[in-house]
């Protein structure tokens, strides 16, 4: 007997705490027994149900007893419960994705806004078809503010992420180069990314667009949207200071100019933290408040870090990487003023068939940089690199070589793809 989305939610009123992995069985929780590629959770039920959940959510009468709860696809089941649950609540849903930046945006506005509000916002990065589901399911009666983080690696998943999570707001941080194999190009990326869009123009909501990217303020035309930049008479106004290591910039707000020292490196998160500002300031968080919460924010798991070593000063951007971060990223490297520099890269993974193409142009860029060293990590770029720079094939390679080297006073950038685990050199800096 199959049970209904409608009998499920009384029963997870009751038991509110929802998980996925079955190491991981918080006390009291339904567990729900999700599939993988290399994993079936039905055959985990009985070790969840053991270890403390209270109820577990099966696909396979195979595995059915008497704390099973029996539905036709476990992830379906999963995302239903939580579009019925998000339709309990009239409150603002904010909707965040886009190329570059998405995560640490979405920190700052969370920041921003707790200030104030009540939020519940997506943990870490967990934006994907299961991650949205259980940020909708973290909300409460005490809940001002949801922010759900979209990510995408294919067409129509953040169409599809939308009609679970039905935001009513809505930001894309910007359309860069990523994920390119997956979307078909670069073309593909603008139409995936703008279905955020295409969303809350047919459900009449409100966007907020920096007024300074072209492409974004074309997709958004003719709809509610609250501009963010540099030029006078939008709705936030701000400018980057230059010759600083940690991001510094004047924010013009009502009170009059407010300048904000954060911890995060590279001007290349100006925009990042200008759409803070404007969604505290739409939202009515007062000024104080919202410097307050940007100056206190700090950065965390190698997301735009700046770190010191016994011997050289870090700038850890390894979280992840695409050509558009890796550009932004180095340039503002360039500009950083130091005696002695460093670049230590990874490949950037799910580029397809601009893979070569994408990583010749990091190394063209680096060659007139002008760095005085600068090491490539992963098979892609060692494929165009090899010759000019040293590379090496993963960066348990890397990590050997600066252990023998023991590298001293300079200032390094390290960026690349997660998969190329460019947080194992740092243990050798």
């Amino acid at each position: 007997m199959y049970i209904s989305t409608e009998e499920l939610y009384s029963i997870y009123l009751d038991h509110p705490a929802i998980s996925t992995d079955s190491r991981r069985i918080e006390q009291g929780s339904l567990f729900f027994a999700l599939k993988g590629d290399n994993f079936d959770g039905n055959k985990y039920a009985g070790i969840a149900l053991d270890t403390g959940a209270s109820y577990a959510v099966i696909d396979d009468v195979a595995y059915a007893g008497a704390k099973t709860l029996l539905v036709l696809d476990v992830l379906d089941s999963l995302q239903q419960l939580a579009l019925f649950h998000r339709r309990k609540f009239n409150i603002p849903v904010i909707a965040i994705t886009g190329s570059n930046g998405k995560t640490t945006t979405k920190e700052l506005i969370n920041a921003v806004l707790g200030q104030q509000f009540h939020v519940t916002a997506t943990k870490g990065n967990f934006n994907n078809h299961i991650g949205v589901p259980l940020t909708l399911l973290g909300i409460t009666n005490e809940t001002q503010i949801a922010i759900v983080e979209m990510g995408a690696n294919h067409q129509l998943e953040i169409a599809q992420l939308c009609q679970l999570a039905e935001p009513t707001h809505g930001l894309i941080t910007n359309i860069g180069r990523a994920h390119l194999g997956g979307f078909g190009g670069y073309e593909g990326v603008i139409k995936a990314k703008s279905e955020l869009y295409t969303w809350l123009r047919n459900t009449d909501g409100t966007v907020f667009v920096n007024a300074g990217n072209p492409l974004l303020m074309k997709l958004s035309a003719g709809m509610k949207r609250i501009l963010y930049g540099t030029d006078e008479g939008i709705n936030t106004q701000g400018i980057a200071k230059t010759g600083t290591s940690n991001l510094e910039l004047d924010w013009f707000s009502n009170n009059g100019k407010i300048t904000l020292q954060t911890n995060l490196v590279g001007n290349y998160n100006f925009e990042n933290v200008l759409a803070s500002i404007c969604m505290g300031t739409f939202l009515n968080v007062p000024p104080d408040k919202i410097k307050t919460a940007i100056n206190s924010y700090m950065p965390s798991n190698s997301r735009s870090q700046a770190l010191k070593t016994e011997r050289n000063s870090i700038i850890l951007d390894a979280y992840n990487a695409n050509p558009t971060s890796m550009q932004v990223a180095i340039e503002n490297f360039r500009q950083v003023e130091a005696l002695h520099k460093m670049v230590i890269l990874g490949d950037m993974l799910e580029l397809g068939q601009e893979s070569a193409v994408e990583h010749l142009s990091i190394v063209k860029l680096v060659e007139k940089s002008g760095f005085e060293r600068a090491i490539f990590v992963g098979p892609d770029f060692k494929a165009v690199a090899s010759g000019k720079f040293t590379c090496f094939n993963n960066s348990e390679e890397a990590f050997d070589w600066f252990q023998k080297e023991q590298i001293k006073d300079f200032t390094i950038l390290v960026k690349g793809s997660r998969g190329i685990k460019m947080e194992k050199v740092l243990e050798a800096l």
